[in-house]
């Protein structure tokens, strides 16, 4: 874990909060946001750390990239959620970006609890999580075994993910600000 630059930080805040805005109003984060985010990432690691900042952002972007287009694929998550952290990524590269998700998952697994207990579908989701297990034990997508399972069903429990991901982000500063070597 290391804090990132002052002019990433404030890319970060300015990113994550900007999406989260537009998740809940919208259901959707826009192209125009992500690709923007993304492109001064790179930018931006690349004129304060030269060449090496531009490697550091690209390996960033496609760890990211990859990790999320999968949980896309299995319709886990929204393409603009994929393109969010695509660009968080490119802002602060890999192992940053592996505490973000672990943030991320644990805001995530918290908020969809709320979530499923306040809709009382509490067994259900722990029902629809083992279905989950099974099917990729299996090597099926789990949205073929049960459609509540398919971020766009409307049968889903559907949390706006740009917002656990700007939460996620948010954690991981506050704790590189407080442990991380200087």
């Amino acid at each position: 874990m290391s804090l990132p630059p002052l002019a990433i930080q404030v890319l970060l805040i300015l990113l994550v909060a900007a999406a989260s805005f537009f998740d809940i109003r919208k259901h959707k984060i826009p192209n125009w946001l992500t690709i923007a985010g993304v492109v001064l990432a790179v930018a931006l690691n690349t004129f304060l750390f030269e060449t090496v900042g531009l490697w550091y952002s690209l390996k960033g972007l496609g760890v990211a990239f990859a990790v999320y287009f999968i949980l896309y694929l299995l319709r886990g998550m929204g393409a603009g959620d994929v393109k969010l952290m695509a660009a968080v990524g490119a802002a602060v590269g890999t192992y940053n970006w592996l505490g973000i998700l672990f943030c991320t998952a644990l805001i995530g697994g918290v908020a969809g609890l709320v979530l499923a207990l306040s809709k009382g579908r509490m067994r259900r989701t722990f029902w629809n999580m083992w279905l989950m297990l099974l099917s990729l034990r299996h090597g099926r997508a789990p949205y073929k075994d049960n459609p509540e399972l398919d971020v766009g069903s409307d049968l889903a429990l559907r949390l706006p993910h740009g917002v656990v991901i700007a939460g996620g982000t948010l954690s991981f500063l506050i704790a590189a600000f407080i442990w991380a070597p200087r």
